[in-house]
């Protein structure tokens, strides 16, 4: 009986080893993919962003744009909708207290952005001039 007892201890240690091992070797063997023993780069892919996306104001001829060039290819995506809050194109009543405010500020919230707003609208390659004549320009439309 004794042998019996002392073999079955023997199995049990001898699967509990096992399943340590196992345990310990499997991990460290599945990091090393490829040559660099390094998984880094393959956490920096998993993690990447799948796109990023940048307005840009329209016109083919690179040159500067008028104020409803650049409300027409860049502005109208939120303010033709009020998207985020954003006041719509010609709402007198939306664009009251903002209006009060001066354009200056007006200004400087459009270049730097506010809120739901980027800076520029989204598009960056717009100068400082053509944004404040976006401005201007829905100003203009809705007083």
């Amino acid at each position: 009986m004794a042998d019996k007892n002392s073999s079955s201890k023997m199995m049990y240690l001898s699967i509990a080893i096992a399943v340590v091992l196992i345990a310990v070797v499997v991990p460290f063997s599945m990091t090393g993919k490829g040559s660099s023993g390094s998984n880094a780069d393959d956490v920096e892919s998993r993690i990447a962003p799948v796109a990023k996306i940048e307005m840009q104001a329209g016109g083919g001829d690179g040159g500067v744009k008028d104020g409803k060039t650049v409300y027409n290819t860049v502005c109208a995506g939120c303010h033709g909708a009020g998207v985020l809050g954003a006041p719509k194109f010609g709402d007198k009543a939306a664009w009251a207290p903002r209006i009060a405010q001066g354009i200056a500020t007006l200004n400087n919230h459009a270049i730097n952005g506010i809120r739901g707003m980027p800076a520029r609208g989204g598009a960056a390659s717009l100068s400082d001039d053509e944004v404040k004549a976006g401005v201007e320009y829905m100003v203009n439309g809705s007083k």
